[in-house]
């Protein structure tokens, strides 16, 4: 960064955002600073040693009024830049609903991304100009995060734990992506880029890059390989939750309480079935941890969220 205002550096809606907020913040400290300087300064001269300043009592910016007028703008002040702050972070974690979602695993030492269709990338993502795009992502190994500084983002993404991120890409071009956590020896080496293109030339990436099957497929298949429709399909013997347009529904449990069915209750059941048990089931459901890999759980998990908008034939 060159420049003090690296315009050509931004390339996200959340990058803007976050310069206005930065810069206003700027502004408003340094404004702070030669106040306080200069009233350091008057009241240096004014009543320095030997000085006729009268002394008998305070001066009228030292009553207690004005204190007090000083102590409710400063306040309103403070509120007013958290309110903003606050209001705009909201605004980068909504989930778009006509967005790219893309899955991403991180390991040492390298980003491992999956596009809808199947197209696989690695420590690189092309993705098209101001299209929404979420990132769902998880950890083989340790905890790594996913920085990208022209995006003014960053998010961890912790072993055990899905996590997102979302942003929308403004300007054409390539983006460095990093991780901003110690994450092992070859910590520094794992790099990327972030190739955002327009959307004729992504049309034209996805028809040049081979792609396996895509992630609903590649979860069916683990799906029936484990024998899940066994238990959850409607005419199995086992009685099971059945799995037709779970996802995004409420999901009332035997202690009484009522969760979503997103991503991170799914990857909970998946793992972890006795930690929610559904309302009505016995907890016979086994632990798949350790069967699947991170990689593999994301699969079962969007072939899931497929059956809200399909017939939810698990077979």
């Amino acid at each position: 960064m060159n420049d003090f205002l690296p315009t050509e550096t931004v390339g996200s809606q959340a990058a803007s955002a976050t310069d206005h907020l930065f810069y206003a913040l700027l502004g408003i400290s340094v404004a702070v600073v030669l106040l306080v300087s200069g009233l350091i300064l008057v009241f240096s001269i004014r009543y320095r040693r030997g000085s006729k300043a009268d002394r008998s009592e305070l001066p009228p910016i030292l009553q207690r009024e004005v204190e007090i007028g000083w102590t409710l703008a400063t306040l309103f002040l403070f509120l007013s830049i958290f309110g903003w702050a606050v209001s705009e972070n909201f605004s980068f974690g909504t989930v778009p609903t006509n967005g790219l979602e893309i899955h991403v695993v991180a390991k040492q030492w390298m980003w491992k991304l999956q596009h809808p269709g199947g197209q696989r990338e690695i420590n690189a993502l092309h993705v098209p100009v101001n299209k929404p795009v979420r990132l769902i992502m998880n950890s083989e190994d340790v905890i790594h995060s996913f920085y990208v500084p022209s995006f003014r983002l960053k998010q961890d993404v912790v072993p055990g734990l899905t996590t997102q991120l979302v942003f929308t890409p403004i300007k054409v071009g390539t983006f460095r992506l990093l991780c901003a956590e110690y994450c092992g020896t070859d910590h520094s080496a794992m790099t990327g880029k972030i190739v955002v293109m327009t959307p004729e030339d992504y049309s034209r990436w996805l028809d040049t890059s081979p792609a396996s099957e895509d992630l609903v497929a590649q979860g069916r298949d683990i799906f029936t390989r484990l024998g899940c429709a066994g238990c959850h399909d409607a005419r199995a013997a086992v009685r099971a939750p059945d799995l037709k347009g779970v996802f995004g529904q409420p999901v009332p449990l035997a202690d009484g309480t009522v969760v979503q069915a997103d991503e991170t209750y799914l990857r909970d059941s998946i793992l972890q079935p006795r930690k929610q048990i559904v309302a009505g089931f016995d907890p016979v459901m086994p632990s798949f941890a350790g069967r699947l890999s991170d990689a593999e759980l994301e699969t079962v998990i969007a072939y899931l969220k497929s059956l809200a908008d399909t017939d939810g034939d698990t077979r």
